[in-house]
C-alpha cells in the first residue's frame, strides 16, 4: 500500500489527509488553525503545517505529497530566503487603488486577453504594486515572489533560510502549478508550454507586467505541468500542488461540463472547461485548472451568511430554516429577497444593500421569508452560472459543496433555480483530497 499526503492550507486552517494511493481511502487526518487577519506571517502557516502533519501521524511512510492552498497571497523573499514582511492575503483590499492604476495603465480588455484577469485587489499583481508604492524599501529587497502553496512546498521540500532548513535558500527551487500561477495577474496559460520531453519552453510569466507592478525583476516559481514532479529532501515525489478551487475540482472529480458551486460565507462558481475564457468585464476570472484544462471562476460575496441573517431574524437554526422554506411554495408567494447584504462582487455592486419586495399581508409569513432567503441566495449564485454561459462555457451538471450545501432546502430548490441537474457529493475536505489525488498521479 502506497500512501500519499494532501494538504489544504486555507485562510482559516491547515488540513492534512493521508490517503491510500490505490484505493483512495483516507487512513488518517490532521488539522491546525491559522491566525485570523488579512495580513499573516507565513511562518504561522509553516508551524500549522508541522502541527497538522504531526496530528496525522507524520509522513515517514508517505511516498508522495502535494500542497493546495489559498490563492493570490503575496509572499516576498529576500536573497537569503527570509520573508521580508507578512503576506498580504487574497482578502486584503488595501491594493484596490493599485488595481485601478494598473487598469488605467494597460486597459482592462488588454489585460484580460494578456493574462485572463482584470486586476482587482485580490490578485497578487496589485499587492506587488501596493508594496512598491507604499513600502519601497521592502520592495527593493524582493528577490523572489511566491504564493502560499509555493512557499509551503519549498519549505517542506527542505529549502528555506540558511540555518533554518537542510537545503538552504535556493530560490530557483520554488515551484508552482498552472492554477495558482494563473491567479497572479502576470502569467498567461497561452504562453506556458513544454516540449514533448517535458522540458519547459516558455514559463508563461509576463515579465513586463511584473516590472510594472514590483519595479524590478525577481525569481518566480517554476510552473510544473499537471503530472510533473520534483523531490523533497527525503526523496519523496512532490506533485505541483494547486490553488484551492482547482484542488477542490480535483477532489470532487469535476471534469469538462461540470460546474462546482461552493456555498461558504461567500460563494464561488467555477467550471472545468477545455477552452480558455476571456472576460474583459472582469466578472469571470480566466484561471487555469490543475489537470491541464481551464477553470473560469465567478465569486460572490453573499452566500451562506444570507441564510444566517434571515435565520437570525426568524430565530431559526439552519435545519429549522430549511423546514420553513420547504413548507412554502416556489416563488414564496411573490416575496423576493435581493441578497446584497454587504454589497456584491457579481454583479459588481460594492455599495448595494439587500432588499425585500413583494410584501403583502398574505405573502409575509415565516415560511415565505425562509423560502425567499434560499431562493435569493441561489439566484445570486445563478448569476455566476449565467456569466459562464454567456462566455460559452458548457455547463451540464452542478456539484454543490460547502457548508450551505448541507441545507435540505438548498439541495431541493437549487435545480430549479440553476436550471440544470444538481448533485451534492458527500462532505469532505475536498482541497486536501484533491491534493492527495494529485500526489497519487505522480506515483503512477
Amino acid at each position: 500500500m502506497a500512501l500519499v499526503m494532501g494538504v489544504d492550507s486555507s485562510t482559516q486552517s491547515c488540513k492534512v489527509v493521508i490517503m491510500d494511493a490505490d484505493s483512495g481511502v483516507i487512513v488518517r487526518e490532521g488539522r491546525a488553525s491559522h491566525p485570523a487577519g488579512t495580513e499573516v506571517d507565513p511562518v504561522a502557516w509553516w508551524d500549522a503545517l508541522q502541527e497538522a502533519i504531526a496530528a496525522a501521524g507524520g509522513i515517514d511512510d508517505v511516498a508522495a505529497w502535494s500542497v493546495g492552498g489559498q490563492q493570490h497571497g503575496m509572499v516576498v523573499l529576500d536573497a537569503e530566503g527570509q520573508v521580508i514582511r507578512p503576506a498580504l492575503l487574497w482578502n486584503d483590499t488595501r491594493s484596490a487603488s493599485a488595481a485601478a492604476d494598473l487598469i488605467a495603465e494597460f486597459g482592462a480588455e488588454h489585460l484580460a486577453h494578456r493574462t485572463g484577469l482584470v486586476p482587482v485587489a485580490s490578485f497578487t499583481i496589485t499587492k506587488l504594486r501596493w508594496l512598491r508604492d507604499h513600502e519601497p524599501e521592502n520592495a527593493a529587497r524582493v528577490a523572489a515572489v511566491a504564493l502560499p502553496h509555493d512557499w509551503l512546498t519549498w519549505r517542506l521540500r527542505g529549502f528555506g533560510p540558511r540555518g533554518d532548513s537542510p537545503r538552504g535558500p535556493v530560490l530557483e527551487e520554488l515551484v508552482t502549478d498552472r492554477s495558482d500561477a494563473s491567479g497572479t495577474g502576470y502569467w498567461s496559460p497561452d504562453d506556458w508550454q513544454a516540449d514533448a520531453s517535458g522540458k519547459l519552453v516558455d514559463d508563461g510569466y509576463d515579465r513586463d507586467l511584473l516590472l510594472a507592478a514590483l519595479g524590478h525583476d525577481a525569481v518566480l516559481p517554476r510552473v510544473l505541468g499537471p503530472r510533473e514532479w520534483v523531490l523533497d529532501a527525503d526523496g519523496r515525489r512532490v506533485a505541483p500542488g494547486a490553488g484551492d478551487n482547482a484542488g477542490a475540482a480535483l477532489g470532487v472529480g469535476a471534469g469538462p461540463g461540470d460546474v462546482v458551486v461552493s456555498i461558504g460565507t461567500s460563494g464561488t462558481v467555477f467550471a472545468v472547461s477545455a477552452q480558455r475564457t476571456i472576460d474583459p468585464s472582469g466578472t469571470v476570472a480566466g484561471f487555469a485548472d490543475a489537470s491541464g484544462h481551464f477553470l473560469p471562476l465567478v465569486a460572490t460575496l453573499n452566500a451562506a451568511r444570507v441564510l444566517d441573517a434571515i435565520g437570525g431574524i426568524l430565530g431559526a437554526d439552519h435545519a429549522q430554516l430549511s423546514t420553513l422554506a420547504l413548507a412554502a411554495e416556489p416563488g414564496a408567494a411573490g416575496l423576493t429577497l435581493v441578497p446584497y447584504f454587504e454589497g456584491e462582487r457579481t454583479p459588481n455592486l460594492p455599495d448595494a444593500t439587500a432588499s425585500l419586495t413583494g410584501m403583502t399581508l398574505a405573502s409575509t409569513t415565516r415560511e415565505n421569508l425562509a423560502r425567499a432567503a434560499v431562493e435569493g441566495m441561489l439566484s445570486g449564485l445563478a448569476a455566476g452560472l449565467d456569466a459562464l454561459r454567456d462566455l460559452g462555457v458548457p455547463l451540464r451538471r452542478a456539484l454543490l459543496i460547502g457548508g450551505g450545501a448541507q441545507s435540505e432546502a438548498v439541495r431541493v430548490i437549487a435545480p430549479s433555480v440553476f436550471g440544470m441537474p444538481v448533485e451534492v457529493p458527500t462532505p469532505a475536505e475536498y482541497v486536501a483530497l484533491g491534493a492527495a489525488r494529485q500526489a497519487a498521479t505522480v506515483l503512477a
